[in-house]
C-alpha cells in the first residue's frame, strides 16, 4: 500500500492590508471628513434672505480639494504593498 502524505494546510490567517494601508486609510478618512465638514453649514435662517457665506473660498475651492485628495489617499493605501522588498 501507498503512504498518503497528508500536509496540514496553512491555519495562520493573514490579513491583505498592514499596518501602513491602515493609517494611510484612516489618514484618507480624516481628510473627506474634514472635507465634508468645512463644506456644510452657510444656509440662511429665513428663505427669503441670500446668504453669500453659501460660496467662499472654503466650501467651493477648499473643502472639495480636501475630499478629492482624501480619495486620492485612499486609492494609494488600497494600492500600496508594504510587504514588497525594496533591493
Amino acid at each position: 500500500m501507498s503512504k498518503k502524505n497528508k500536509q496540514t494546510p496553512n491555519t495562520s490567517r493573514q490579513f491583505i492590508f498592514q499596518k501602513k494601508n491602515y493609517v494611510f486609510l484612516f489618514i484618507g478618512l480624516a481628510f473627506i471628513a474634514l472635507g465634508f465638514i468645512l463644506m456644510s453649514g452657510g444656509g440662511s435662517d429665513d428663505p427669503n434672505v441670500f446668504n453669500p457665506d453659501i460660496y467662499n473660498f472654503r466650501r467651493i475651492r477648499l473643502a472639495p480639494t480636501l475630499v478629492l485628495i482624501g480619495l486620492g489617499i485612499q486609492v494609494y493605501a488600497i494600492l500600496l504593498n508594504p510587504s514588497k522588498n525594496k533591493k
